[in-house]
């Protein structure tokens, strides 16, 4: 066996050492826009509101931050949006819009960051996991009638990787139960559904993070989108203090936040969303080719996306392994092995939602304090929510295996090694499972 042969991870000769595309994708734009920033001295959105200045004031200029809010929700085909400093922020403040509050149940699916569930829980109501569908790695929509109580009030699908839950479905459940919707868009920027409806557009109120790894980003931020006009309000509202538009800045009508998105954040995420379509469109390129060439090995799995999806973002390219097909060799060591074959893969979530130890140990959650400003979720036993979702920790423990975004905006040469890499590791799998043993 030469030493191209051999797998890299036993000292033969990598598939590849060429690096994959680096993310984020900047360019002198990003840079001119910060440069305009910081010489208009005029660095929070407040500087260009009468609201704040007073009506007296001489405002010159605009702000970038409405100009992002308007630019975004209208792509997404809505009305209104309202820019936060985070993803987190803007799920906290969607929640709140929605009249979530102690006691109540939130239905949210466990395969997904901490925040989809967090938002709930600082709202002092309850997160009530409901399993992932096996083939798409969303929400089981069929599984969700059966975890509803008395005190469910919302239901947050999460669109992960980039593929849309079933709304459709989810409306209707919705409907049929008075629940309110928040579209956990974090991963879905210029998500198309059948052509015509947009991730965010399809609840009471969707969200999306601007995060460093997400496809468009500031490093942070958030922004919250709505076609309702009471709910913008609130959640304006929410994230600027308790203030409301039109009163004097020292007034505080409600309990807030300061979630504000900065006009450096949005003067980046302006130049970002310019990119968007072009580089989902790659994306969504490469992944068509990926998924056709990954379908023809045994034991490799493409989780699908539904085929009402039109456009699709590919923040995640996952993909399901089957150790049963690599001679039982374990998928952590399979992903080992492609790492070192010049692959980025990771096997992504190390446990579902609740199996955090946050979940488990409840530190943090309120104690010794009134029945009423105790935090509801604190009685729980999150640990039995492992035998209502064996999907989820299946792909936690034992299957999914991702590739990032920026992976996809390879060229065709850059697909193919990944076919390759996985090829060989397959070809040589006895190596492998001699080595792991």
């Amino acid at each position: 066996m030469n030493k191209s042969d051999k797998l890299a991870f036993l000292g033969g000769r990598p598939v590849r050492i060429k690096p994959f595309p680096e993310w984020p994708i900047h360019d002198e734009n990003e840079i001119n826009a910060m440069k305009e920033v910081v010489q208009s001295g005029k660095w929070w959105r407040g500087a260009y509101s009468v609201d704040e200045l007073g009506s007296d004031a001489q405002i010159v200029g605009f702000s970038r931050v409405e100009a992002f809010e308007e630019k975004f929700s209208a792509y997404h085909g809505v009305r209104y949006g309202v820019a936060t400093s985070t993803g987190l922020g803007a799920l906290d403040i969607a929640v709140k819009a929605i009249g979530i509050g102690p006691g109540d149940e939130v239905i949210v699916p466990p395969y997904t960051f901490i925040a989809s569930a967090t938002c709930i829980l600082h709202n002092n109501a309850v997160p009530v996991f409901v399993d992932i569908d096996q083939e798409t790695y969303n929400i089981n929509a069929d599984k969700i009638e059966e975890a509803i109580t008395v005190n469910t009030k919302a239901i947050i699908p999460v669109h992960f990787g980039g593929n849309l839950a079933d709304m459709e479905k989810l409306g209707e459940i919705a409907k049929k139960h008075d629940l309110k919707v928040i579209e956990d868009a974090a991963h879905a920027h210029g998500v198309e559904w059948s052509g015509e409806n947009m991730a965010g557009s399809m609840g009471d109120l969707g969200m999306f993070s601007f995060q460093q790894s997400k496809n468009m980003t500031a490093g942070e931020g958030g922004i919250v989108i709505t076609s309702i006009e009471e709910l913008y309000e609130l959640c304006f509202s929410l994230h600027h203090y308790g203030r409301v538009k039109g009163r004097p800045w020292y007034e505080i009508h409600r309990l807030g936040w300061n979630f504000r998105m900065t006009e450096f954040q949005a003067a980046i995420l302006l130049v970002q969303l310019e990119r968007l379509e072009r580089l989902n469109n790659k994306r969504m390129k490469n992944a068509k080719y990926l998924t056709q060439c990954l379908q023809q090995i045994r034991g490799i799995s493409p989780v699908k996306v539904d085929k009402r999806i039109t456009k699709c973002s590919y923040h995640l390219f996952i993909f399901r392994y089957d150790p049963v097909e690599f001679e039982g060799v374990h998928r952590n060591d399979f992903v080992r092995a492609l790492a070192a074959e010049g692959i980025p893969a990771t096997t992504g979530y190390d446990f579902p939602i609740y199996s955090n130890p946050m979940f488990l140990n409840k530190e943090f959650f309120p104690y010794n304090c009134p029945i009423e400003c105790q935090h509801y979720a604190k009685g729980i036993d999150f640990s039995n929510f492992k035998e209502k979702c064996p999907v989820a920790e299946k792909a936690c423990y034992e299957e999914a295996v991702w590739l990032t975004q920026n992976v996809l905006l390879g060229e065709r040469e850059d697909m193919d090694s990944i076919v390759e890499a996985i090829q060989k590791i397959k070809k040589n799998i006895g190596e492998l499972k001699g080595a792991s043993e």
